[in-house]
């Protein structure tokens, strides 16, 4: 009778263990707890809390941990924590500084391997891990998902170093009271004659040639905001180069369409700048004795200004009361297709993450279009994907900027990005202070030390 016995409790022993050996693991098993952190500027928790929760309610197992740092701070803060092997998972990187920290990212994977948990079963519902691909998108899918501009720069011999959230355009604030005091009726869309004379009627001196009210912020450099992108987008639509992709600096050199004229659009668009500064021409309105060009038309003294999206919420709260509207950016008068300047940050994956698998995850489920409106609701920018444009064109505060993101660019400024606007700074300080004769000469100097900064 043992004979009998034995087998049946090493089968039943074998039924036991195998059972034990096939049972299914649960979603702490499967994957280790992931920490990413993520730093960024100017947004808060409360404008990702929304896309974080929704990631983790298929990732549970990856906490999210946001900083925002101060702009200020921000580029030195990570350079320094990236050196002391210390820094973020995911970062982000304004769209001129992709080809400077080229070597510090790792480029978009063409799939990332995840685990999701799946319920399964109908009278006892268990939660199981499975794993799962997720293809990145290709090269293809940036350039027709996204407006052109993101394509252009964040594409580096065919790697994708980044994904955008959102994509700012420059747009034309103008004080609405201003204009109806001067008796202008009708809003300037060209760089021409009618805007000079427009800014002339808005534009009030004293006696003694002291500007009491100016009808337009250019002409001057560090006290007019964004002023390198107000110069680079006039020298763009009239037909300059700023700089090519092989990074060679063009702006100062005649086209091959305009030899045959003799005509220079970046000495033209230089000169048309800076009249606005130079007290012997009609349209003197600036200069630099004067305060910011924020604070200047947030205390209505200033009729027209230049700038982004993310200008509008520091003029409401500036000025809670102050009558302004929003239009486009003026273009060249006869232009067959506008021209717009982008400006916008870019979030990318450390190339000393431990994580880069989930980082980068994380960066293709923000930048998805179901994923990404929660962002933009809240934070009130226009949207780097052509499908949202349509749908944002009608707001009040985003339509103007979103109806420029078709038609907009960006110029590479080398590898040192900041020195490069220094530069153009530089160059319309000389130009005001320099024999108009001068200005060719001084528009070569600066080409080429721009072309330093890049070689």
């Amino acid at each position: 009778m043992r004979k009998k016995i034995f087998p049946l409790f090493l089968i039943f022993s074998f039924l036991l263990t195998s059972g034990a050996s096939c049972r299914k693991q649960t979603m702490q098993e499967a994957v280790e707890p992931v920490t990413l952190n993520y730093w960024r500027v100017f947004d808060g928790n409360d404008d990702f809390a929304e896309i974080i929760a929704k990631y983790n309610a298929n990732h549970p197992y990856i906490k999210i941990n946001y900083r925002k740092l101060r702009y200020e701070e921000y580029e030195d803060a990570l350079l320094q924590a990236l050196a002391e092997d210390r820094g973020p998972d995911i970062f982000s990187i304004h769209n001129s500084w992709v080809r400077k920290y080229e070597s510090k990212i790792e480029a978009m994977p063409l799939e990332t391997n995840m685990v999701i948990p799946v319920s399964q079963g109908t009278i006892k519902t268990e939660v199981i891990p499975q794993k799962i691909v997720n293809k990145s998108p290709t090269l293809r899918d940036i350039r027709q998902s996204f407006v052109d501009v993101v394509y252009s720069d964040v594409v580096i011999n065919e790697k994708v170093y980044g994904l955008p959230l959102s994509v700012d355009t420059l747009a034309m604030y103008y004080n609405q009271d201003l204009f109806d005091q001067a008796g202008v009726t009708e809003i300037p869309r060209h760089w021409n004659r009618d805007f000079q004379q427009t800014v002339k009627k808005l534009t009030k001196q004293d006696l003694r040639g002291n500007i009491l009210q100016s009808g337009v912020a250019l002409g001057e450099s560090q006290n007019i905001e964004r002023y390198s992108d107000i110069l680079a987008v006039l020298m763009m639509q009239n037909g300059a180069t700023m700089m090519n992709e092989n990074g060679q600096v063009l702006f100062q050199t005649i086209p091959e369409v305009f030899k045959s004229q003799g005509y220079n659009p970046g000495l033209m668009a230089l000169r048309f700048y800076s009249d606005f500064s130079n007290p012997v021409k009609e349209v003197y309105c600036w200069n630099g004795d004067m305060d910011n060009s924020i604070n200047m038309f947030a205390s209505g003294k200033l009729a027209i200004m230049f700038g982004y999206s993310y200008h509008l919420s520091t003029i409401k709260t500036m000025a809670p009361k102050l009558n302004f509207l929003i239009e486009p950016l003026p273009q060249i008068e006869g232009a067959t297709v506008p021209t717009n300047m982008a400006n916008y940050w870019v979030e990318t994956v450390s190339k000393k993450s431990k994580y880069k698998n989930e980082a980068w995850d994380f960066v293709k489920f923000m930048t998805k279009a179901e994923n990404v409106e929660s962002y933009l609701n809240k934070t009130k920018k226009p949207t780097a994907l052509r499908s949202l444009i349509a749908s944002q064109r009608e707001d009040l505060e985003t339509g103007v900027f979103a109806d420029q993101l078709l038609t907009a660019k960006s110029w590479y400024r080398g590898k040192n990005p900041i020195l490069a606007e220094n530069f153009l700074g530089n160059m319309i300080n000389d130009v005001l202070n320099s024999p108009e004769d001068k200005t060719m000469e001084i528009m070569n100097l600066y080409s080429n030390r721009i072309q330093q900064t890049v070689n």
